[in-house]
């Protein structure tokens, strides 16, 4: 597979307010087991089509920033070299490897501190790896829109998909409502991490609730201040491993990285913040590729039975998911089933329970089943 080369058309927008980008691609992805492992984790993997989610989220930002030179991309260090092939453009110094994870406040922060002192304070948007998204469109619009409203002080902008269904695994962002403003940008009240059933149908009827993609807007020093007041400890690492000289990054970051909280963006800064404002995206095409049922919904939304890599041949089965290479699986009264092989692997389990995966990777992580990881 070639590597994605980017053509950089930047917006006016964005060439104005020089805008850098930061993409988070460290994760494991476990729910993508057994496809998905340390050294190649569902972010660098063609989960949909020929390209990598990498990929497919540097194309989509290609038109945001100016040149590759505007782009930080943190994730692990098993991932590092696929990170490398799949971005060549971007700088090999702006691919940052952290030496253990530590959830997004840290990665962020690290990120808007590389950002501040080689760009100076710009806006700088964040986006997840292993985002889906089908309307460009609608994408660039929104982050525009977001990069406006960056230009006050402080604020911190998160964009908002208008949710479609009562969703129970995402989390959600409440604004506060006002029927009569035409504002953008809506002054977030609170947020919800994963409801149940029923608080979730009723903020899709409530209307005033978005699901949180997690995508954000901010200038460098804004998200910085932010860290600050409310993770002074990690803060202060976090400054102190970006003033060293380049060629000392590395080592700072594995002496000092893994004292920082190991928390999330959302809940250390964004549900304590009094300057955070939400962007509606409606009609955004985004998906959550959470786990291989969703992968399944999104291949076949109408139903029936999906095969990657094989011939699936069925007598009284339908709606099953099936990756796997260069075979025909033979399915008979089964329904409803994912079954994704690798040379060292297979898993088989109901697309409703897909979610589990990741509890079954803890599982082998706890006997030491180390090959398998």
């Amino acid at each position: 597979m070639n590597p994605v080369m980017l053509r950089f058309v930047p917006t006016t927008a964005t060439k104005t307010n020089g805008f850098c980008a930061l993409i988070l691609a460290g994760g494991r992805g476990t729910r993508f087991w057994p496809r998905s492992r340390k050294n190649a984790a569902k972010q660098v993997l063609p989960i949909l089509g020929e390209r990598t989610m990498l990929e497919l989220t540097l194309e989509r930002i290609a038109p945001l920033v100016a040149s590759p030179e505007d782009i930080w991309i943190l994730t692990s260090r098993e991932l590092r070299p696929t990170v490398l092939r799949q971005a060549p453009q971007v700088p090999s110094s702006q691919v940052i490897a952290e030496p253990v994870g530590r959830n997004t406040a840290p990665a962020i922060g690290l990120g808007a501190e590389l950002v501040l002192r080689a760009r100076g304070d710009v806006t700088m948007g964040v986006f997840p790896a292993d985002a889906y998204i089908t309307n460009q469109e609608v994408f660039l619009n929104v982050v525009q829109a977001g990069i406006k409203e960056t230009q006050r002080p402080g604020k911190l902008v998160v964009l908002g998909v208008v949710p479609t269904r009562p969703e129970t695994g995402y989390g959600y962002i409440e604004v506060v409502h006002d029927p009569h403003s035409k504002a953008k940008a809506l002054r977030v009240k609170r947020f919800t991490e994963k409801p149940n059933q029923a608080l979730a149908q009723e903020f899709l009827e409530a209307g005033h609730f978005y699901w949180n993609a997690g995508i954000f807007l901010w200038r460098a020093a804004s998200v910085l201040e932010a860290l600050a007041e409310f993770l002074p400890a990690t803060s202060e690492i976090l400054r102190r491993i970006a003033e060293a000289p380049r060629s000392k990054l590395a080592v700072m970051l594995e002496r000092w990285y893994q004292e920082c909280e190991n928390v999330s963006i959302d809940y250390a800064v964004m549900e304590r913040s009094r300057n955070v404002v939400c962007i509606p995206a409606p009609n955004l095409g985004w998906k959550d590729l959470g786990s291989w049922g969703a992968v399944y919904e999104q291949l076949a939304p109408e139903g029936g039975t999906v095969a990657l890599g094989c011939r699936v041949v069925e007598l009284d089965a339908e709606n099953n998911f099936v990756q796997v290479e260069g075979k025909t699986v033979a399915l008979i009264g089964v329904s409803d089933l994912v079954v994704v092989e690798t040379p060292d692997a297979l898993l088989i389990v109901p697309r409703l329970k897909s979610q589990k995966v990741g509890k079954l990777v803890e599982k082998l992580e706890s006997e030491g089943r180390a090959k398998l990881l």
